[in-house]
């Protein structure tokens, strides 16, 4: 039970009930959090307090005490003072509509709301998840191996014209990085970096200032969508070496590559 009944001589009193051990953390206003987890608790203490019948000392008791909570965890609100319509504002921006049509994204920041706000006029609701758990925090860190070791979304770099080539490789990069330069050597069409160093004369360089590591994925349509995105971010700034047909302007990439005002 989340209420303390008292007896009066007169009649029944209701008070919110709290442990003794209590403590009034919840996620703070800072936290890098979608806003709707960030006040989640605060609308669970305020359908509580409007949901039981309170007394209206207890009332006053109960909604001090929320916005001292709102007060110590950064929220934007200043406490001991009458805010029940900042409360309500706050936890109306937050409510959504039921409906059927779920997708769920990865909060990372501001970028994820740019993005998702371009879902705003369909069918489809938002929910968020965030990766800065107890468990990835706590977890043990393995030591990283060596990254040429690894694979996934690579960058090769022409430091003479600065032009670029993006891929992927299930293999590892050293691997990868040695087809690339075997296809220089042999003056091969088998790859698209080393066909241009060979057209423009340019020189074929080491491993460590040639390939930039982007992104690590496990491979599937997950892999394939950074893959496209980082191409897609080279061929805004008419930099890239891949094919044409590798292009896929996307409403999604735009959102993400556009600067945004902070």
């Amino acid at each position: 039970m989340d209420v303390t009944i008292h007896k009066t001589p007169m009649n029944w009193k209701i008070s919110i009930y709290r442990k003794p051990t209590f403590t009034d953390t919840i996620i703070p206003y800072t936290s890098n959090h979608p806003a709707q987890h960030k006040y989640a608790a605060v609308r669970f203490l305020c359908n509580r307090l409007n949901t039981n019948n309170l007394h209206e000392d207890e009332y006053k008791t109960e909604e001090n005490i929320i916005q001292n909570i709102m007060y110590n965890n950064a929220f934007p609100i200043e406490p001991h003072k009458p805010t029940t319509s900042v409360l309500d504002r706050k936890i109306a921006t937050t409510t959504h509509t039921p409906t059927h049509t779920w997708v769920t994204f990865t909060y990372i920041g501001k970028e994820t709301n740019f993005v998702t706000n371009l879902f705003r006029e369909t069918n489809l609701k938002i929910a968020f998840r965030t990766n800065n758990t107890i468990q990835s925090l706590l977890k043990h860190k393995q030591q990283v191996p060596d990254i040429y070791t690894q694979s996934d979304v690579y960058k090769l770099k022409c430091l003479n014209c600065c032009k670029v080539y993006v891929g992927q490789t299930g293999t590892n990069f050293q691997v990868r990085f040695i087809e690339h330069k075997n296809a220089f050597k042999t003056n091969s069409h088998t790859s698209n970096f080393a066909k241009h160093l060979n057209e423009q004369a340019h020189s074929f360089r080491s491993i460590h200032n040639t390939i930039q590591i982007l992104q690590r994925q496990n491979k599937g349509s997950h892999l394939n969508t950074i893959e496209r995105f980082y191409i897609y971010a080279e061929y805004l700034n008419n930099n890239h070496l891949n094919d044409e047909h590798t292009i896929f302007p996307n409403i999604i990439f735009e959102a993400l590559l556009k600067p945004h005002q902070p």
